[in-house]
C-alpha cells in the first residue's frame, strides 16, 4: 500500500471571496464619509445645503477653497499649528527616550518605586483649576509654552518605548559596556535604531492629538495671534451663524447665500484641515504597523 503524500491545504475559494468582499465593505464604509465630505466641499453652496450628492459633485464650485486660501489670518493659525505640533512632536521623544531607556535596566535602583509612581498621574490628574494656577504661577499662561509643555510628556508613550526597549536583547547593551560604551552611546547608537518602528508610533500618535487639540489653547492662548488652527475654525463656523428673523428685508438674501456658503465652507475646511494627517501617515506606516504589533504586546 502505498500512503498518499501529504500536501499543504488550501483555504476554500468560497470563504476567500467572502474575506475579499467584507474587507471591500468594511474600506468602502471607511473611505466613503472622507469622499462624501470631498465632494460635498466642492459642489455648489445649494446642493452643499441639500446634501443629495453621492457619487459625484453637483454643480462643481470651489469659491470656499478659494476663500481660505486667501485667508491670512487662517495661514496664520495654520503656522502656529504647524509650529505646534513640531516641538511637541520632538520633545515627546526626547523625553519619551530619556525616560524609557533608564526603565529598561535591571540594575536601576528604586526602579519597583518609580514605575507605580508613573503610572499613578496617567489615571489620576490634579484638575483644570490647579493645573491653569501653575500654568499662571509659572508665567506661562497666554504663552506658546502652555500648550507645547502639557503634551510633550506621556506616561502611556513611555511605557511603550520602555516595553519596546525591554524586548532588545541584553547581551547587546552588555557587549557595549564591556567595550566602553557610556549608556548615552548605548542609547543612541543601538537602541534608537533599533527602536524606529515604537518611535514612529509615538510620532504619529503625537502629531495626530496635537494637530485636532482645543482645549488647551482655549483656555491658555486668550490672544488669536497664537491660537492654533482648530480654535480658528470654530471661530469662523460660530461667527458664521446668522440670524435671519433679526436682518431687514434687503440684507435677508445676501445673509441666505453667506449661510448656504457657510454650510459649503464647512466641509472644505474638514478637507483642508484634515490632509496633513492622512499625508504624513504613509511616511510611518511601514514602521507603525510594526511597532503597534511589537511595542504593545511584549512585556
Amino acid at each position: 500500500m502505498f500512503r498518499k503524500k501529504q500536501g499543504i491545504r488550501e483555504g476554500s475559494p468560497l470563504a476567500d471571496a467572502f474575506i475579499y468582499i467584507a474587507a471591500g465593505l468594511i474600506c468602502l464604509l471607511t473611505v466613503y464619509p472622507m469622499y462624501y465630505v470631498l465632494i460635498r466641499s466642492v459642489s455648489s453652496p445649494e446642493h452643499a445645503l441639500a446634501g443629495d450628492m453621492f457619487l459625484l459633485p453637483k454643480g462643481f464650485d470651489l469659491t470656499s477653497y478659494r476663500i481660505i486660501f486667501a485667508d491670512a489670518t487662517m495661514w496664520r493659525a495654520y503656522g502656529n499649528t504647524l509650529l505646534y505640533v513640531v516641538c511637541t512632536t520632538l520633545l515627546m521623544l526626547l523625553f519619551c527616550t530619556l525616560c524609557a531607556y533608564p526603565l529598561c535596566i535591571p540594575t536601576l535602583r528604586g526602579k519597583k518605586i518609580l514605575i507605580p509612581y508613573l503610572l499613578i498621574p496617567m489615571y489620576f490628574s490634579g484638575g483644570l483649576i490647579p493645573t491653569f494656577l501653575v500654568m499662571n504661577r509659572l508665567g506661562l499662561y497666554n504663552n506658546i509654552w502652555a500648550v507645547i509643555l502639557p503634551g510633550s510628556l506621556s506616561i502611556w508613550n513611555i511605557i511603550l518605548v520602555r516595553t519596546y526597549f525591554s524586548s532588545i536583547p541584553e547581551t547587546l547593551r552588555e557587549s557595549a559596556e564591556i567595550d566602553g560604551a557610556s549608556h548615552f552611546t548605548i542609547m543612541t547608537r543601538i537602541y534608537l535604531p533599533l527602536a524606529k518602528p515604537i518611535l514612529a508610533v509615538v510620532t504619529i500618535y503625537t502629531i495626530v492629538i496635537t494637530w485636532n487639540s482645543w482645549f488647551n489653547a482655549l483656555v491658555y492662548l486668550p490672544d488669536t495671534q497664537l491660537q492654533p488652527l482648530q480654535l480658528y475654525l470654530r471661530r469662523v463656523l460660530v461667527e458664521n451663524t446668522v440670524d435671519l428673523t433679526k436682518l431687514p428685508m434687503n440684507e435677508v438674501a445676501e445673509a441666505v447665500r453667506r449661510a448656504l456658503s457657510g454650510i459649503q465652507m464647512k466641509y472644505a475646511m474638514i478637507i483642508f484641515t484634515t490632509l496633513p494627517v492622512l499625508f504624513a501617515y504613509p511616511f510611518f506606516q511601514k514602521h507603525f504597523i510594526k511597532g503597534m504589533m511589537v511595542g504593545s504586546l511584549k512585556g
